[in-house]
């Protein structure tokens, strides 16, 4: 499965699970990134972050893919980010986007909005 694939496969399964602001960052033209698609979400709370990365990690599972390289932050459920080397997910409570600012780190990533 293409990357590109990927991040729509990721962002489905956001979706699925009512995830707020999904955002795909298409990285491919900008030099020195560690992947090729961060996709982005927000949730609502610490139940509905650990719903979205579990269904994200289901649906990518039936797509055929491996699992992810790694997870991290599932302890806490505020920043889940679930890598699968050339796409990143990740799964924020709104604070936490806010704070940290992804997009507005990686400003020369075309941003493709899934749903507001």
């Amino acid at each position: 499965m293409t990357a590109e694939a990927l991040s729509q496969v990721i962002a489905d399964a956001m979706d699925d699970k009512k995830a707020i602001d999904i955002v795909v960052m298409d990285l491919r033209n900008i030099k020195n990134t560690v992947s090729d698609f961060f996709v982005i979400c927000s949730a609502n709370s610490d139940t509905q972050v650990e719903a979205i990365a579990d269904s994200i990690e289901e649906k990518v599972s039936k797509a055929g893919e491996a699992s992810p390289y790694r997870v991290e932050g599932k302890n806490n459920n505020q920043w889940v980010l679930i890598d699968y080397v050339d796409v990143v997910a990740h799964i924020f409570l709104k604070d936490k986007r806010e704070f940290y600012g992804l997009e507005d780190l990686w400003g020369d990533a075309i941003l493709s909005k899934v749903h507001d």
